[in-house]
């Protein structure tokens, strides 16, 4: 029966997560349920959220991006290399969106132009653009960003706990998820994650549709290291470091096949806040930094191990029907022959 209809809808089983979550936190710390906690735990992961919306599309087309948390670091050192040279930042910002678009262009050439397994590009380019951040602002910092740009930071929409940066979010999510799940380009990307020949074949650009995704995502991580930078009111080259691990656990746990071909945006939304209120509720509790990364590499493994099953479970029941099938085939067709 389709795998239980999906396992009961993988976004129910998240919303069931996140309200053990919550009840978890709410047991370890008494100021978890306010609005102060609120809006640290909304801003806390926001741009792993951010990086996993466009992550998740790249991943239902069947390839990934591991770069992304290089060019958040690539992102971040060249606006603080710019500010530091006096460039504004209304000019600052729009050339370091560029640098994520060349980036995610250099990764989708290499992947459909040359054939390159998409893992191994990024895994390339993940040092590359790491390496470019170091020798464009060494390990100095920078800071004294003006405070309209680090009040978009941490600040909140007046009158209401809602961080600013929790916007991009939202508005981010709906649109790729009206273009993922409403259009006929976005449904395209399930043809392409399940089959590129035959897509291919249906007349699907394959290609150009694979480069303009990693060159979505070059430009989406581009944007989080700005407004990391703007959370954090300084710049230095190690930023970022080790987000990539979280990015691809928020797209995987919010039900994205790690095949391609199956996944939804409110999936990652839901993965996104479930991971938002762990790791709040863990810090709240003063749980160690350890055991926090353990917690998440323990759901990505239980994320992939479940999907894993469901497709077992799925092979298992689809040859069971056509042995039945078959079965009762044979049967009719002796019956036919003793009447």
């Amino acid at each position: 029966m389709n795998v239980i209809r999906g396992l009961a809808r993988w976004e129910t089983l998240l919303v069931v997560l996140i309200l053990g979550l919550i009840v978890l936190g709410a047991s370890m710390s008494r100021f978890f349920l306010t609005w102060g906690n609120f809006s640290n735990l909304s801003v806390s992961l926001i741009e792993v959220g951010i990086m996993a919306l466009p992550m998740a599309l790249i991943i239902i087309a069947a390839e990934i991006d591991l770069s992304v948390e290089s060019m958040v670091g690539l992102s971040v050192a060249v606006l603080g290399f710019l500010w530091a040279a006096d460039i504004p930042l209304w000019a600052g910002i729009p050339a370091v969106l560029l640098i994520g678009a060349l980036g995610g262009a250099l990764n989708g050439v290499l992947v459909t132009r040359l054939g390159l397994p998409s893992l191994v590009v990024t895994l390339g380019t993940l040092a590359l653009f790491r390496g470019l951040a170091l020798v464009v602002l060494g390990s100095r910092g920078v800071s004294k960003f003006p405070s309209e740009f680090t009040t978009f930071g941490f600040g909140t929409i007046p009158g209401t706990p809602i961080p600013w940066p929790l916007t991009v979010f939202v508005l981010l999510a709906v649109v790729l998820g009206l273009y993922l799940h409403a259009t006929w380009p976005g449904r395209q990307l399930f043809a392409i994650g399940k089959n590129a020949e035959t897509a291919r074949y249906s007349g699907v650009r394959v290609a150009r549709t694979k480069l303009s995704l990693f060159i979505l995502s070059g430009v989406v991580a581009s944007l989080a290291g700005v407004i990391l930078t703007a959370r954090f009111a300084s710049a230095r080259a190690d930023a970022g470091q080790g987000m990539t691990l979280t990015v691809v656990t928020c797209v995987l746990l919010g039900g994205v096949n790690i095949f391609g071909g199956k996944g939804t945006i409110l999936g990652v939304v839901l993965a996104w806040l479930a991971l938002s209120i762990l790791g709040n509720a863990l810090r709240l509790g003063n749980v160690a930094t350890e055991v926090q990364a353990i917690s998440v590499g323990l759901l990505l493994i239980l994320s992939v191990a479940i999907q894993s099953a469901a497709r077992e479970l799925g092979t298992l029941r689809e040859r069971w029907d056509a042995r039945r099938s078959a079965l009762q085939g044979a049967g009719d067709a002796t019956a036919a022959e003793g009447r």
